[in-house]
């Protein structure tokens, strides 16, 4: 594995499914791991309870772990915040809703980009990471949703597919300061989704079966490493092959 030891990295969404694994892999591996959600199952020492869309909370967090540890190594935008509707269909969608989660997940990843950054540039290092998707680069196969109550949510497209250019972006405004901004686009991550589902979406991808957490921790590893050191704009595509058929 890429090496990560005694790295100081800040995960949003470290309570969930990818966040714990990202987490638990990184901190074995020798990383400090300071964890931001606006829960916990287990909460460590370093770990903070925070919404991403609050400023004061985000630079609050920001200022406590350059106080402890003097700096900020990586930082992980992977914090999934949305509404209570989520995946409702765009037609029975209210705008409102729409509204809402463009401002919690795609604003809130804004807001902790660029105060992560500006300290990052202080210190004239560091490598932040936002998770997009598959579906930030390309529309859905909806064939995929037969069979089930599911469907793909039309503001995650749009919220995913503007990461991918904010962080082209962030990666051309902060280079000049040895800064490095990069995605991660995930395909499909098993989650003991409905077998029907299941079944669609591995007779469409190339290699057959669904992601896991450990497909994408070592995607995060690379990035965080100082072996992607001349790596900064990339959206890094882990999908079993979903995009390029």
């Amino acid at each position: 594995m890429f090496s990560v030891k005694d790295k100081i990295i800040v995960l949003t969404g470290s309570n969930g499914l990818l966040g714990k694994g990202m987490a638990d892999s990184l901190a074995a591996e020798g990383a400090v791991v300071i964890g931001v959600d606006i829960r916990f199952d287990n909460q460590r020492d370093d770990d903070f309870i925070a919404d991403i869309t609050n400023e004061s909370s985000i630079q609050s967090i920001c200022d406590k772990v350059i106080s402890k540890y003097g700096r900020i190594d990586g930082w992980i935008n992977n914090a999934y915040p949305r509404t209570a509707d989520w995946g409702s269909k765009l037609e029975e969608l209210p705008f409102n809703s729409w509204r809402a989660n463009i401002d919690m997940h795609l604003n809130g990843y804004f807001l902790c980009c660029k105060i992560a950054l500006e300290k990052m540039k202080t210190q004239g290092f560091g490598s932040l990471i936002n998770m997009s998707s598959i579906y930030g680069i390309v529309g859905p196969d909806f064939s995929v949703y037969d069979g089930t109550s599911m469907t793909m949510p039309v503001a995650y497209s749009a919220i995913k597919g503007g990461l991918v250019n904010l962080s082209r972006y962030l990666a051309a405004y902060y280079g000049p300061f040895q800064v490095r901004v990069n995605c991660i686009s995930p395909g499909g991550i098993f989650d003991n989704q409905p077998k029907s589902f299941v079944e669609n979406y591995n007779k469409k991808v190339p290699l057959r079966r669904m992601g896991t957490p450990g497909d994408i921790v070592a995607a995060a590893h690379f990035l965080l490493s100082d072996q992607s050191a001349y790596i900064t704009g990339h959206n890094l595509v882990v999908d079993g092959g979903w995009t390029c058929i």
